[in-house]
């Protein structure tokens, strides 16, 4: 699937807000490395070089189109990689914002990274949680509807993307880590014409523009725009879209290694 960077930057103010609300509960020192996994163009993986001086960061994604926006420096680093392949071995924290839900059995990986981790390391991650709202309800009817059932069958995977808050509490606690899981709804105000639409242009509705030539693509994304804007009626100061997203934050006892203090 491919990424615009372009397009899913369009409410950076917006899609930042949970990372600095995920990261601001991570306790560490002075880590050692640092992972961003899932770090899109890289903006805000350099926050995290910023909050750790001392720190190796270094940031991970599977999208080449993305990584070639991201910008280096001294002790920051960006390269591609695959979630289901990454080791956490030698991590010291591991954030991972707003990738998981597109990870299948992505619960495995986190028992596989809680056991990869050093002692006294940190595990934070966030994903969305609003796969039951009309954004994402309406995509999967008229998705599954008789005009669009045979081009997309199996595209999107909703229902089984995330798991609830505290079924992943038990699995961290059960792997050793003490665990702090939350969720928090986001009441975002969007301006311009559609803009419900345009969010999701750049996320949620990638599978289905990729699963469709140019000509379809515009049928849906028609139809599609014509529900959004009766679920999500525009106001005079703008377009409120509720978001839930869900956020966990674990750490593995233990002390932490030399360079992790």
């Amino acid at each position: 699937m491919q990424w615009d960077p372009a397009q899913y930057a369009r409410f950076s103010d917006e899609r930042s807000r949970p990372f600095f609300d995920l990261v601001g509960q991570i306790g560490a020192g002075s880590p050692g490395v640092v992972v961003d996994l899932g770090c899109g163009s890289g903006e805000l993986t350099a926050v995290l070089a910023s909050r750790w001086p001392a720190a190796r960061v270094r940031g991970l994604d599977s999208s080449a189109a993305m990584i070639e926006q991201t910008v280096g420096g001294d002790r920051l680093s960006f390269g591609w990689g695959d979630a289901a392949d990454f080791d956490a071995g030698g991590v010291d924290v591991l954030v991972s914002n707003a990738l998981l839900q597109w990870v299948p059995g992505h619960q495995e990986l986190l028992v596989r990274w809680a056991g990869q981790l050093n002692a006294g390391s940190w595990l934070a991650f966030g994903v969305p949680a609003n796969f039951g709202s009309p954004s994402h309800r309406l995509m999967r009817e008229l998705a599954g509807s008789d005009r669009w059932a045979s081009r997309l069958a199996g595209v999107l995977r909703h229902a089984d993307a995330v798991a609830e808050p505290a079924e992943y509490l038990e699995l961290l606690v059960t792997a050793g880590l003490r665990v702090n899981a939350w969720q928090t709804s986001y009441l975002h105000v969007l301006s311009g014409p559609d803009p419900v639409l345009e969010w999701v242009r750049g996320t949620g509705l990638r599978p289905v523009l990729a699963a469709l030539d140019a000509s379809e693509a515009a049928e849906f994304v028609s139809e599609y725009g014509a529900l959004l804007r009766q679920a999500y009626p525009a106001r005079p100061f703008g377009t409120v879209f509720p978001f839930l997203r869900t956020f966990v934050v674990a750490h593995k006892p233990g002390e932490p290694s030399e360079g992790a203090r």
